[in-house]
């Protein structure tokens, strides 16, 4: 097992990587909407949430030589189901 660390994310809060790669596959701890250079979350907003939290997943997957293109499967936790549709 090998441990995977982006500079282009954020730190993990807790006592985790940001990614560990075993047997040739990728698994990546779960992503917030914090931005790696300030370590604040980003805005309200949950479209633009979204997309510091894609930038972030990128970020730790390229750092394993993979991309968002070869991602099988992802679970997304919204904190309020009106936020759904954005």
């Amino acid at each position: 097992m090998n441990f995977i660390k982006s500079d282009n994310a954020p730190d993990p809060i807790g006592p985790y990587s940001q990614a560990t790669e075993w047997n040739g596959l990728i698994f990546t701890s779960g992503q917030i909407a914090i931005h790696p250079e300030t370590g604040n979350i980003v805005s309200e907003d949950v479209e633009e949430q979204t997309r510091q939290v894609l930038d972030n997943l990128q970020a730790v997957l390229k750092a394993g030589n993979s991309s968002l293109n070869k991602v099988v499967k992802t679970t997304i936790f919204l904190s309020d189901m009106n936020n759904f549709a954005g």
